[in-house]
Formats: structure tokens, sequence, C-alpha cells
């Protein structure tokens, strides 16, 4: 528990009260004397539980679940059951209030909500905590969807009031709850429609990951701010006449583009700042009938596009066809008078409602056909499918999930014309196992618009597809590889693990006869020795292995029976952990045990450099403990944190660069300019000349009247390498330089 000195217990009370009335003002939906009570009573409730409890930041630890549940009203729109519920989301945890007494309080259903938030309380929790209990504690937060989505919802709201409240927290706990955060909980908030939640979260890791490029931006955003305002007044000026002459009620936006997406495009891209057209959008929302919604959406499209040319490339129809979130929009870009690129946002205020609060929105609009809840109901169903099953490793489950939260979607039909959603890159197989469990298995190929294709067969809006199935088909290991859907992955290896124990069980009676013949006994010691000796994970595999021949028997050596238990000299077992999150950025440096200091104490210790961020003194880093290779530096903005931080916690460690060492570091530049006369040699005159830096290797080349190169250099430190990129930014022709992340670049 914190405490400050001086504090002003009736001061607080009054503030406590200011903010559940704050509370109340936001609860549209929750008018009723009724439900007011309901509220009042849970933050009676909360209050009293939380009495002598405080944050990180020394306020009382009531003001949490007042602003969780004020994000939840608010922000998202649930109802009154999920207030409750929010108030209450750590009396049960942290507090002597139990299960019993909420629903004896307030009834079974915030019972059920609140032991589903408790159940997955445990997912920030970095304390001796492996790779697979925080895989599992992601599983466990899935499968809340079983029971109640306002589970998830309620967890993202509270995720997001601890990601505003981050800066009191020590900066390795900001760099893990960061990374976590961009890891599952942003793509979560983005399948579930909720797209505002989404991009504070992006923007509040990148915030706490990267403060330098951050504020950059900011401060870049703030700079254009008036221009980009003149812009926008001068473009909707003929739209909003008219649309007024026309008669709509109408209200035009503007939003601009998050600084998490700007900072993705300029790495992605490999664009400055200055470059990216798309810094905007204009949103005109309409404020229509249910029944015109939809063609008065097209009548604008068609104001905005009389006097703006529209990108044939760039229309977006969500309104036909909205996404399996719920998300309904006309999206269109047209070129301005001034030869900029904007994008133009048409939809309905019901639309604009469901594209703000997501799925949460059915509470207002549940009786519609169009509901997101209607729309996320398959999506939540296969979830729900996959969480079912164990015997996939919780590991390859979130890895395989994630994929599905942030996949862009494609339309395609079946022979009778039924429209199904599919991620973009699904291909005939993912097709086949979407439409049914024994189609997918028995698929041999597929007929795309009448024509023969392949299981491999990428699909693409549009598409009519047929599946042609055989009986004597069975699924392959290599299907694996062709499918990208996760739901289409766990059937297969079901289907591949079933097919597998029937064989495993002729390889179990094939060792049984071994085992007679050298007179071992049956016993599980007997047989998990041999799985260690072959270096298996199960003693499955084991049986599978033999019945396939791959192990032979008759060739088994180095080993002595003792009063029928089986002992070999030199038993091993396999590390389940792996080195890296990308084992292709496995190639280690030399130690320099003098430059960094490490570990909570901030010790000497050895130490390599990451070969996948190339860290030098001045970067923020982090020390990561692999299983071979000792402890490994990378830059907290390194490509492979954000993976090493959220799925593998326990195995980062502090580190801090010694201002004193005078070690030069090897780190990579590339560059992009007009190709001129003259231009190569200014720049290494400025590499070892001016800057007096030793290049390890140069590269140049030039292709109609543009050249790009990239060079090696040594430098000691930040701020040394910082001065020469501005050195070569001012040369003349040359138009980009950057630091790349490492040599393979």
């Amino acid at each position: 528990m914190i405490t400050k000195p001086n504090i002003d217990l009736e001061e607080e009370k009054r503030e406590i009260l200011r903010r559940y009335r704050g509370l109340l003002r936001v609860c549209h939906r929750s008018r009723t004397t009724k439900d007011r009570a309901r509220i009042r009573k849970a933050f009676e409730v909360a209050v009293d539980a939380h009495k002598d409890m405080r944050r990180k930041s020394g306020e009382p630890y009531i003001y949490h679940p007042i602003a969780v549940a004020k994000i939840a009203a608010e922000e998202i729109g649930l109802d009154t059951t999920s207030i409750v519920c929010a108030l209450l989301h750590d009396t049960v945890e942290d507090t002597e209030i139990t299960l019993d007494d909420i629903q004896r309080l307030f009834g079974k259903k915030e019972r059920i909500i609140i032991d589903g938030l408790t159940k997955i309380s445990g997912v920030s929790d970095y304390n001796n905590t492996s790779t697979s209990d925080q895989a599992e504690n992601f599983r466990k937060m899935l499968l809340t969807l079983s029971d109640d989505v306002r589970v998830i919802l309620i967890k993202l709201a509270d995720r997001l009031h601890n990601m505003r409240t981050l800066d009191h927290m020590k900066r390795e706990k900001q760099l893990k709850i960061a990374s976590e955060t961009l890891f599952m909980y942003a793509p979560l908030a983005h399948r579930l429609g909720l797209y505002n939640i989404k991009t504070e979260l992006e923007d509040l890791s990148l915030k706490h990951q990267d403060p330098e490029t951050y504020q950059d931006i900011v401060s870049k955003l703030q700079k254009t701010q008036a221009v980009r305002t003149r812009f926008i007044n001068a473009f909707t000026l003929p739209i909003r006449r008219a649309l007024d002459k026309i008669g709509f009620k109408y209200e035009i936006k503007s939003r601009t583009k998050s600084i998490f997406s700007i900072w993705n495009k300029i790495v992605k891209k490999g664009v400055p700042f200055e470059e990216i057209y798309d810094v905007f959008a204009i949103r005109i929302i309409l404020n229509a009938e249910p029944d015109t919604e939809k063609s008065d959406c097209w009548r604008v499209y068609s104001i905005v596009t009389d006097f703006y040319q529209p990108s044939p490339e760039r229309l977006r129809d969500w309104i036909s066809i909205p996404k399996s979130s719920g998300y309904e929009s006309l999206h269109t870009t047209v070129m301005s008078p001034t030869g900029k690129w904007v994008e133009v946002q048409i939809r309905s205020t019901r639309m604009d409602d469901l594209a703000e609060k997501g799925y949460a929105a059915h509470w207002k609009y549940k009786d519609s056909p169009e509901s997101p809840e209607n729309k996320l109901d398959n999506w939540l169903q296969q979830i729900r499918d996959v969480l079912e099953s164990q015997e996939e490793s919780a590991i390859d489950f979130i890895d395989n999930f994630k994929m599905s939260l942030f996949s862009e979607e494609i339309y395609v039909f079946t022979p009778n014309g039924d429209l199904k959603t599919l991620p973009v890159n699904a291909t005939a197989l993912d097709f086949a196992f979407h439409i049914h469990s024994d189609i997918g298995k028995q698929c041999i190929g597929a007929k795309v618009n009448y024509k023969l294709v392949p299981l491999s067969h990428v699909l693409r809006s549009g598409d009519q597809v047929e599946i042609l199935t055989s009986k004597k088909q069975r699924p392959k290991e290599d299907w694996l590889n062709i499918v990208v859907m996760p739901s289409a992955k766990h059937k297969i290896r079901t289907a591949l693990r079933e097919e597998k124990k029937v064989i495993a069980e002729d390889g179990k009676e094939m060792l049984k006869r071994k085992f007679n013949s050298i007179k071992a006994e049956w016993l599980s010691a007997n047989i998990d020795e041999l799985v260690r000796h072959y270096e298996l994970e199960s003693t499955l595999d084991m049986y599978y292995r033999i019945a396939k021949g791959s192990i032979e028997l008759n060739k088994l050596k180095g080993f002595t029976v003792h009063a029928g238990k089986i002992a070999f000299e030199k038993a091993q077992t396999l590390e389940a952990l792996p080195d890296e999150a990308d084992p292709k950025h496995s190639t280690a440096q030399p130690a320099k045990g003098e430059t960094l200091l490490i570990g909570d104490e901030f010790q000497k210790m050895d130490y390599k450099l990451a070969p996948c961020c190339n860290p030098i003194p001045g970067d923020e880093v982090f020390g990561f403990i692999t299983i071979s290779e000792g402890i490994k530096i990378h830059r907290t903005n390194c490509p492979n944190a954000q993976e090493l931080m959220s799925k593998y916690a326990y195995r980062v460690i502090k580190a801090r660069w010694r201002n004193k060492d005078t070690v030069q570091f090897e780190v990579g530049l590339k560059f992009s300019g007009i190709d001129d006369v003259g231009i190569v040699q200014n720049i290494t005159n400025i590499i070892s000349t001016d800057m007096n830096v030793n290049m390890r290797a140069i590269s140049f080349e030039a292709n109609d009247g543009i050249f790009q190169g990239k060079v090696v250099v040594l430098v000691f430190d930040t701020m040394h390498l910082n001065n020469l990129i501005d050195k070569l930014r001012a040369v003349d022709g040359l138009l980009n330089v950057e630091r790349i992340e490492s040599e393979f670049e």
C-alpha cells in the first residue's frame, strides 16, 4: 500500500464524489431510478472495499474503478450491468469481498462477469511467469467470450485506463505492459469494432515504447494543424453548399490519422512524415432514416465525386457488405485541386455509432438485422470452437488467434449464391473448411468461377467457389502451409492428431515386443527414458515414429537394462523454449562485457548484441536471457521487442549503457537521392574526412536518375550517429537518410 504525507482526506472524499457524479452524467442509458440505485450501491461497495488502498501515483484506488466504469459507459456505451461490474471489477481479487457476496448483493449475471474479470487478472503478472503461463492467461481471457463478451469489453476499458496512467510505473514495467497491449489488446479492440480505443491503445503504447519518436510526430502534427484546418475548410465548402441545397441534415468532421499509424507507415513504407498524404480524412455523417440511409450515402458520394475526381481503386463499399465487426461506411479517395489525395468517409449516424462503439452498440441496435451482434456471431463461434480444444498448445493458439485479429476480409460466393466472409489470402482449402469440417477433410480441389484450381489457389473477392471432394482423401501435414485461417489450421491439426493416434498404436505394440526381447519392464519410467533419449516431445510422437520407421528399434544402442529398468549413458533433453522470437536473427557478436550494466543491481555481465537491431550506446535497451547464447541486448524499439516482452517477459532484464566507454559499434545507414556527378564522393568525404568515421562496408546502385546506397559505419553512441546523419542530410541531392535495423535489410 502506497501512502503520501499531508493527505487531505476530506478533499479526497469530495473528489471521489465529483468523479462519481461525472460517471452518472455519462450513463445515458441508466437514467431510471432502479439503474441509479444499482450503480450507487456498486459505488458504495467499491468505495468501502478499496478505502485503504492507493495506486502507484498515491491517489485513492477507487479513482481507477470509477474511471473504468466511465470508459465503459461513455466510450464503449455499455449497459448498467457492465457499469456495476466495472465499479466492482477488482473487489474479489484485491479485497475481502467474495463472488458469493457479489451474487447476493447484485445478481448471478454480475457474478459471472466479475468471475471472468478475476480469472484473467493474472495477464499482467510478470513475476515468475513462464511463457506457457502467459499464453494460458491470454487463453483464459478469450475463454470469457463463451460466457459474456462484456467481460472482454470491461477488460479493454480497464487496460485503457491503465495505459492512460502508465507514467507512474517503472520504465521496465511500462515497456512490458505497452508491448503486451500492442500484442493482444489493441488487435482485440480492433476486431470488436472499438476503433477509437484500439487507436488510443496503439498511440499510448508507442508513447511509452519510443517517447522520442512519439513526441516528434506530435510536434509535426501540431505545426501543420493550421494548414490542415484551412485546407479542410476550403475542401468541404462546395460539399456543404450542395448538401444544404438538397436539404440533408448532416455533420462533417475531420479525423487526423493516429500517431501509431503515421509511425507505422514511416517505418514500413520508408517515407518521411512530409510525404504521407493521408494524414487526415473527411467524415460526412448523415442524419438519415433507416430505410433510406444506404441510398442517401450513395447520393452524397455522387455529390463529392461531382466536385473531386475519385480514385477507382480506392473505393471501399462497406455499406452493401459490412465488415464482420459490424463496421459500415462508404470510403472513397479523391484528388483535391491542390493535387493532394483526400479520403472521404460517408455514413449515417447509426453507422457512425456502430463504428465508434463496435460490438457494444448492439445494446442499442440489438433488434436490427444489421447489428454488430449478428455480424460477429460467426467469428465468436469459431473462436469458441478452437478455445474448447485443450490439445493445441496455448502459445500456438495465441499466435494463430492473433493472426485473425487484424486480417482484412474478402467476400466469396457458394455455387448457390450464399455470401461467405474470409480473410485476405484465404485459399480454396480455407473455404472448404469454412463450409464444414468434413468437406475440408475430403477436399481434393475446387472450381473457382467454373475453372478447376488446386487446393492452394488464393481466392479474391467476388469469386464463386465449388469444392470437389473424395471419400478417399485424408488431411496431410503440408495442408497447414496452405490454409491461413486459424479455425482451418485447428481442424487440420485435430484430424492429423486423430490419424496419428491410430498409427501410433502399431508403434506402441512394436515397442512392447522390443521391451520383451531386451527383458525391460513396461514402465512409464522406461518409456519416458526412451522419449528423452530420442529428444522427442511426447510418447505419442515416439510411437508414431516407430510405426512409420523413422525410429528403428533394432538399431537401439548405448543402453543397459538392470532389474527391468532401462538406462542410457547420455540421456539428453531438449529445451522447450525458443532461443529467439525470430531464428534467422541468431547470429551473435563478440561480447563487450565492460560496456553495459545489466540486471536489477546493474552489474557487469557478459552479453551479446542482438543483430536484429544492432544497439549502440545511447539507445534505450533491455537484456533478454536466451537458452544457448546467454544475455542478448536489444533496443526497446527493436522489431522483435514487442513479441519478446509480451510472450517471454520473465526472461527480460534491465540494461543500461556506461558513460565512460569508448568502444566503437557497427551501425547501418541507407540513403537515396538524385544521381548527380560527385554526390557519392560528397557522401564518403563527410563520413570519413569531416566526421572522421570509419566505414566497414559501402554500396551504391543507380537507376533512371535515382540512386540508393547503404553504408556500415563505426560510431561511439547515438549522439555521434545523429551528428553524422544531420551532416549527410545537408548534402545537395540527398533526399533521405535513415538508420537501418540490421545488416540484413
